[in-house]
């Protein structure tokens, strides 16, 4: 078989694929119990409220390790279509519910095999689809969609993407929840350097709220890390939206020597002005994203030359559908798509299926990924900070029967 008709195969079994009308859409709560570790990991970043006094939290510090057996609960879809079913979760409880009282009748006779058709319509049926919950329910059909016509196809959604451009995607160890304390940051970033993560983000713990002293211990988190790691690791650092411009140039201006990756949600998603304003003051460069919601407003933010690093979200920004697109709008670009590591499953098939030049890596937050798969049987999990892609068809995920304590089919209408 030449290459060019190989290369064709997915794309060409999609085609010729006959109707698969959707007939019915489930969204599962599944409880259970897992195992909880207690008084340590439960460091705050700093957010926009902690400009408030009294909204700001009191300084953490870790206490003494124990463990409990705590409730687990996730919401899965569940998307079925002639004799195949599609699945996708965890579900944000607040996508679950717009799907339910709003997308599933509609959806309901549509072929599932047409994804672009589906994702249009659903984007034009309410005149907020364009963001918050209601894209995040199309983001959540969409996902189910594709493990559907992967296992329609027998296929993973990466070979339907394209195919593969690597046999393994690089991971970067987001480490949200870490004490800040000195000796346990440098603690935890060996740990993480040993376990292969040669790419690590952290996230500040101090803003604008905390004064000139909360900035010095910004800095000196960054100095910190730097000389734990070394130079040959990468550090990035997430705000997430706490600061403001004239907050974020002081601290890029003591930090630049350090060589950071990256300086991620230093304001809120809809202040362009100030990222562009970052970005042309300083070499480090500047990520947002992971409050994108489509490729219209990755395209504002690209004309205004304000973005290094693209993190939309496939749970939010529209699915794995709007990701590929929001990929094709950065590379032209010349910009980065590093998705948001939110869930791991539609991110991991899309960054397998891009060029390493415009996907360089995939997020995976260390802590909260412990449990959020608590149900699936297979959990994903990367190796040396490295995920490695395999055939299971769709987005390769099962429920593990055995965690699974009871399941309820919700209804919100």
């Amino acid at each position: 078989m030449r290459r060019r008709e190989l290369i064709a195969l997915p794309f060409a079994a999609l085609a010729q694929q006959p109707k698969l009308a959707i007939r019915a859409i489930e969204l599962w709560r599944l409880d259970g119990k897992r195992e909880a570790e207690t008084g340590v990991n439960q460091q705050h970043q700093v957010n926009p409220l902690h400009v408030y006094e009294s909204g700001r939290p009191k300084e953490y510090r870790d206490g003494t390790p124990g463990s409990r057996i705590a409730p687990a609960s996730a919401i899965y879809l569940k998307i079925m279509a002639g004799d195949v079913e599609g699945l996708y979760g965890p579900v944000d409880k607040e996508a679950a519910i717009v799907i339910d009282q709003q997308l599933r009748a509609f959806l309901i006779g549509k072929d599932a095999m047409a994804g672009e058709a589906v994702w249009d319509q659903l984007h034009r049926l309410n005149r907020h689809s364009r963001s918050s919950h209601f894209m995040m329910a199309i983001s959540a059909i969409d996902n189910a969609l594709w493990d559907l016509r992967g296992r329609a196809l027998n296929s993973p959604v990466y070979r339907l993407l394209g195919g593969p451009t690597r046999p393994k995607v690089t991971a970067y160890a987001s480490c949200l929840g870490y004490s800040l304390e000195p000796a346990k940051v440098r603690e935890r970033s060996l740990a993480m350097k040993y376990l292969g993560f040669q790419h690590q983000k952290w996230f500040m713990g101090w803003g604008p709220g905390d004064g000139a002293a909360g900035l010095t211990k910004n800095v000196a988190l960054v100095r910190n890390l730097r000389e734990a790691v070394g130079e040959e690791v990468d550090l990035m650092f997430d705000a997430f939206s706490g600061w403001d411009l004239n907050y974020a140039l002081s601290w890029a201006r003591q930090v630049e020597q350090y060589r950071p990756r990256w300086i991620e949600e230093a304001f809120a998603p809809d202040k362009i002005d100030s990222f562009a304003k970052l970005k042309r003051a300083t070499s480090i460069p500047v990520a947002s994203g992971e409050h994108f919601y489509g490729r219209w407003e990755v395209q504002h933010y690209l004309q205004a030359d304000a973005l290094n690093v693209v993190q939309a979200d496939p749970e939010w920004c529209g699915g794995t559908s709007e990701l590929v697109k929001i990929c094709a709008i950065a590379s032209a670009h010349d910009v980065h798509v590093i998705p948001h590591g939110h869930n791991i499953h539609a991110a991991l098939h899309v960054v397998a299926s891009q060029s390493p030049m415009t996907c360089p890596l995939v997020e995976y937050l260390y802590l909260k990924m412990s449990s959020y798969y608590h149900f699936d049987k297979f959990d994903p999990k990367p190796e040396n900070g490295q995920f490695t892609l395999n055939d299971r068809p769709g987005f390769g995920m099962e429920l593990d029967e055995s965690k699974i304590e009871k399941r309820t089919l919700l209804k919100w209408s």
